[in-house]
């Protein structure tokens, strides 16, 4: 008996081995389903030959998938909270499976868009990941923990990264060739249902079986409490920018780069991914940034570089020409963006947007520890929302305006409206609170969080 109490491992040891298995899990989880969330963007472009889309009949299919994968994050934040991420995520790796294999056989515009829906709900993974580590993770590693679980947003290169290594893919080889499909792209839903069923075995195999719950007992009305906080819907809009735009732009790129550099789906994809690798890969240096510096001067950083890059990006290309007296006419200021100046640019706006998402979700459990699956939830659906709103947005201003740029003007006026707040904001608080105030705007007292709900 003496010998199997000196070989148990400590408590501590023990939660941290728990929390690391919860963490790796749920990032490998949250990886795949934010691929199979995503995987229209760039298989779209073979969707939209096949049954003769429009450019917003196509962009809907995108939109559709965003919309389910954001709608029931609030609720699903919560049940997280109540009965804990293990069941909660293995139900949403092996719910998903069902419309995905459905989507194998799909042959109608109509049918593509109801199992994009449904498929769609993917997406959701995110708030219950949220809320799971939160559980599981000291509140000093939650911005680092959260940042790394975060980084699975990856997962919507998987798809782009499979087309470019097998190409054939996509245009009716392998599984096509043998039969197994009317044409090739079907073969990506089909891996995927695969390996929904495959992690899904993982996750109960290897978190631990005694889950921690944060809102065990919880009544309903003290869990929706915090969203009556302005605070709340403030932080939602910034994800809406840092995140929302960056699922619309991963799933919109692919086709931007086809229709506008006259380049193969290939190369768009892998163009593509430059963009998404930052914007996911470097959430935990935006976590590790957050708990050095602050939530809120890394998000005056983020908002900064995306003005800058988005300002750039949204002037159409042209000229001004002038006409002069004797009938003559002069061309100047000549403004064109190449391939690779472009996408230099939005790969320096992917990393605004990587480190910017890990800083938003920073202020969550440092305002809210004991409702995270709730505020987590409800940030994360809005932000999700905006992908859904947006790819149809750029679709639309292209349409109205001619200029595909307008892409990045709107952008640019979601991001300024942020700032403005964010900044208006701060300017409130150091004006009613002390001088003290100005040297640590992360000091979190009661003065503080008051005067942050009123604005």
């Amino acid at each position: 008996m003496a010998l199997a109490e000196s070989a148990a491992p400590p408590a501590g040891r023990a939660d941290h081995s728990g929390a690391n298995r919860v963490l790796w899990m749920s990032t490998l989880a949250f990886t795949l389903m934010f691929a199979v969330w995503l995987m229209f963007g760039v298989l779209g472009v073979p969707i939209q030959k096949e049954l003769g889309l429009s450019d917003p009949e196509l962009a809907w299919i995108s939109a559709v998938a965003v919309l389910n994968g954001s709608m029931w994050r609030l609720p699903a934040g919560m049940l997280t909270d109540r009965i804990g991420g293990r069941i909660v995520t293995v139900a949403m790796l092996l719910l998903t499976a069902i419309p995905c294999f459905f989507l194998t056989q799909v042959g109608s515009y109509g049918a593509l868009l109801i199992l994009a829906f449904f498929v769609g709900f993917a997406g959701n993974l995110f708030s219950v990941g949220i809320a799971w580590n939160s559980a599981w993770t000291p509140r000093e590693r939650q911005g680092y923990a959260l940042g790394v679980f975060g980084a699975g947003n990856v997962g919507a290169s998987v798809t782009k990264l499979l087309v470019v290594l097998f190409p054939g893919l996509v245009v009716g080889g392998g599984a096509a060739a043998a039969g197994f499909f009317p044409s090739g792209w079907r073969v990506f839903p089909a891996i995927y249902t695969i390996a929904l069923v495959a992690v899904a075995v993982l996750t109960l195999l290897i978190v631990p079986r005694k889950d921690k719950i944060a809102g065990a007992g919880k009544p309903l009305t003290e869990m929706l409490a915090p969203l009556k906080l302005v605070r709340v819907w403030r932080f939602s809009l910034y994800y809406v920018v840092v995140f929302g735009a960056y699922v619309a732009l991963s799933a919109w790129m692919p086709k931007y780069y086809v229709d506008n550099f006259a380049i193969e789906l290939r190369t768009a994809a892998l163009l593509t991914a430059l963009f998404i690798f930052p914007a996911s890969l470097l959430r935990p240096v935006g976590g590790i940034f957050s708990d050095r510096f602050g939530a809120r001067r890394v998000m005056y950083w983020t908002f900064g570089v995306m003005l800058l890059v988005s300002g750039i990006l949204m002037m159409p290309n042209g000229h001004i020409v002038i006409n002069h007296a004797d009938g003559s006419s002069s061309e100047h200021l000549g403004y064109t963006i190449g391939v690779v100046p472009f996408t230099i640019l939005l790969f320096i706006l992917g990393c605004a947007m990587g480190i910017g998402k890990a800083a938003v979700y920073k202020h969550i459990p440092e305002y809210f520890p004991d409702n995270v699956g709730s505020v987590g939830g409800l940030v994360g659906m809005l932000g999700g929302l905006g992908g859904f709103f947006l790819p149809p947005l750029f679709a639309y201003t292209k349409v109205w305006t001619g200029f595909p740029t307008s892409t990045f003007f709107v952008l640019f006026i979601l991001t300024a409206i942020c700032a403005i707040w964010m900044h208006w904001t701060v300017v409130r608080m150091l004006h009613h609170q002390s001088p003290e105030l100005a040297r640590d705007l992360e000091l979190k007292t009661e003065e503080v969080n008051e005067m942050e709900a009123v604005s």
